[in-house]
């Protein structure tokens, strides 16, 4: 084993200062919320092998910002002074429950209606993390083809005037993380970002 390698623990100020300097990174699709806020980044720590590793977990499968996102942190880490590395982390899945409070704000103020939180049983356990659309939703016709049923309606207010008299008009917006809405009141298009 070499003498240089460190497999002590990160100290308290050398993550203060990651952190604090982490928090400066934002999401390249939406500028106004960092990774942190979005739940995206997981862990920092120091590796067996001495390196500084950054767990980061994407959004969905797929996923094209998250490119831009590794090399802003590993751009991040070397600026700091760390030799380091991103370590994509896939399971458990991201959510969009690990959204704080904070980053749901900034997405409407910015235009975007945040998600939903899933609800979650006593045990903990997320009972609607993934809602599929129907395969009648370009008809607006919620009714799931086996069942005959109706779905319920999601709840999405405007973003820009607050009003609940929405409609999806196409299950994709601008990202695959989110939906086109129109408000039926002020009638802006706006997008909606999924419960996932």
């Amino acid at each position: 084993m070499s003498a240089s390698i460190k497999r002590d623990a990160l100290s308290e100020s050398e993550l203060s200062r990651l952190w604090t300097a982490l928090d400066e990174l934002t999401d390249p699709e939406i500028p106004v919320v960092t990774l942190r806020e979005m739940g995206i980044l997981r862990n920092v720590c120091r590796a067996a092998d001495g390196r500084v590793e950054v767990v980061i977990t994407p959004t969905y499968s797929g996923c094209p910002a998250m490119e831009m996102i590794h090399d802003d942190i590993v751009a991040l880490l070397k600026r700091e002074g760390f030799d380091g590395r991103v370590v994509t982390q896939l399971a458990p899945a991201w959510t969009t429950d690990w959204m704080n409070d904070e980053a749901r704000e900034k997405l409407r103020a910015y235009g975007i209606a945040p998600p939903h939180c899933s609800t979650q049983t006593a045990d903990g356990a997320v009972t609607s993390a993934i809602r599929f659309a129907p395969k009648s939703i370009a008809k607006n016709d919620l009714s799931t083809p086996t069942s005959g049923q109706k779905s319920p309606k999601l709840d999405v207010a405007c973003p820009l005037c607050g009003s609940h008299n929405t409609t999806e008009t196409s299950h994709f917006g601008s990202t695959a993380c989110k939906a086109l809405y129109r408000c039926l009141d002020c009638m802006e298009p706006f997008d909606h970002f999924k419960n996932i």
